[in-house]
């Protein structure tokens, strides 16, 4: 199966160090201007947390924001950890042998080249860097993004792009129109991001070099990926199952279609190879994807705020062999409707859904009205309180041996239903450490309740099929 991905190719361990964490950064074509691309990236350079040394590149100016420019990289005393290069393509190969002997690795972040039917360009491009001993990323990219440092190459100001607050999730792109909605959902659900990679044409640097630096990345929790193709299917299966393995890793394939194969081609021109082959091969090794981008973003939210605790969870799990990995989950609602589309969802994802056990059943027909809805979905209807939430919780759920995750439905158009449920719901999910993930209603209250729930760990979506599915990564890994 996996030699129809493509030929293995012999490839050398990268390190990246340079490119992700350096300590000196040429931009070679920098500018005063931030309405240029070298400007922008120069500002977003001087930005950093922490002191570098930073070599703007341009013949015309001896100064460019307040620091000493040079005419050429010639004129750069000391390595240059890496070389940001913003000239037009042709420029590139000539720039790149003057980088020999003083750059680890370089960026292009220039276009022109085999997605605009340059492909002899590009390959003159690697062929010059690899024999400078030049680790290359790009061409036709932004770069990288390190929250942590504050490392910012990317040719979009922050103004119009908002960075994403430091946080565990890595985000590795061949596309800056997915990069800039990744940035947008994060920014909406508050999620933090730790190192993004824009990889671009990948001429050398690729998705499998780049899993290979996460895995070792102590700020890095969780990674999503979105990729257009693969370059070399061995190497991509031995990294991401590596990287799979260590940290959840969550992977959207476009151009699964002849059409969005083609378009995959005309934007980065690399071959996007059959779908069904990579859908086979990821599922065969056990490698999460992302059905479309909703599911991706999805995935990513409930990872990010619950992988901690299924960390420790499956330590524990590894401990005693006889724990399998539980598929069993309640549905809690007080909206019927709303119930049962969240079951339809548990159904064509695989989940079980048990009857109430007796005992607790008998239980609940003593304290709760009749026409409380005691099956699971157990629905609380719109008399439902925060309260019984909780009541119910801890029934079913202290004993640890009824259901391997929750999805409550609190709909906020009701009275019973306040802010205060998103703190309930923590502590039983601290106390019992199994998955939950909440959907709550659109209204002003709704998103009060989802703000508050995000807060306290628990990912709250707009929709129950969103939530199920995203309790399905969870339940997963």
């Amino acid at each position: 199966m996996l030699k129809a991905l493509k030929k293995k190719q012999k490839r050398k361990e990268k390190d990246l160090s340079g490119l992700f964490n350096p300590e000196s950064v040429a931009v070679i074509g920098a500018s005063h201007s931030e309405l240029k691309l070298g400007g922008v990236v120069l500002k977003n350079l001087l930005r950093l947390k922490r002191r570098i040394r930073i070599f703007p590149v341009n013949p015309k100016f001896p100064r460019l924001m307040g620091i000493k420019a040079y005419p050429s990289v010639e004129g750069i005393k000391g390595k240059i950890d890496l070389a940001i290069i913003i000239r037009p393509a042709p420029e590139t190969p000539s720039i790149l042998e003057a980088l020999t002997g003083k750059a680890s690795c370089a960026l292009v972040v220039s276009a022109g080249f085999a997605e605009a039917g340059q492909a002899g360009l590009q390959d003159e491009v690697l062929r010059t860097a690899r024999k400078g001993g030049i680790i290359l990323m790009g061409p036709n990219c932004m770069g990288v993004y390190n929250a942590t440092t504050g490392l910012d190459t990317f040719i979009l100001p922050p103004e119009r792009l908002p960075r994403p607050r430091a946080g565990g999730t890595a985000i590795v792109t061949q596309s800056g129109a997915v990069l800039s909605l990744l940035f947008e959902g994060m920014a909406k659900t508050d999620m933090g991001v730790s190192i993004t990679a824009h990889y671009g044409n990948a001429a050398d640097i690729d998705e499998s070099d780049i899993y290979e630096y996460l895995e070792n990345d102590a700020g890095t929790e969780a990674v999503i990926c979105y990729l257009e193709s693969v370059r070399d299917g061995r190497r991509f299966i031995k990294r991401a199952k590596a990287l799979s393995e260590k940290k959840p890793l969550i992977i959207l394939k476009a151009g699964k279609g002849a059409a969005g194969q083609a378009a995959a081609f005309s934007h980065t021109g690399r071959l996007a190879g059959a779908y069904e082959v990579f859908h086979s091969v990821l599922a065969q090794y056990g490698i999460f994807e992302a059905c479309d981008f909703e599911d991706l973003m999805d995935g990513a939210l409930a990872l990010s705020t619950q992988w901690k605790d299924l960390k420790h969870k499956n330590k524990n799990r590894n401990k005693n062999k006889k724990t399998s990995k539980g598929n069993r989950v309640l549905v809690l609602t007080n909206g019927g409707g709303a119930g049962v589309l969240a079951s339809d969802e548990c159904t064509r994802q695989g989940f079980e859904q048990p009857e109430i056990p007796p005992a607790n059943l008998e239980n609940f027909r003593k304290i709760f009205p009749p026409f409380y809805g005691m099956g699971n979905p157990f629905d609380l209807t719109a008399q439902g309180s925060d309260r019984d939430y909780l009541y119910i919780l801890r029934e079913l759920g202290d004993g640890l041996s009824f259901f391997d995750g929750f999805i409550i439905i609190a709909l906020t158009a009701v009275t019973g239903i306040t802010p205060a449920l998103a703190g309930m719901l923590a502590d039983f999910k601290k106390r019992t450490g199994r998955p939950m993930v909440l959907h709550t209603g659109q209204d002003e209250a709704g998103r009060e309740l989802g703000r508050e729930a995000r807060k306290a760990g628990i990912p709250s979506f707009d929709t129950p099929e969103r939530a199920v599915r995203a309790l399905g990564h969870l339940l997963s890994w």
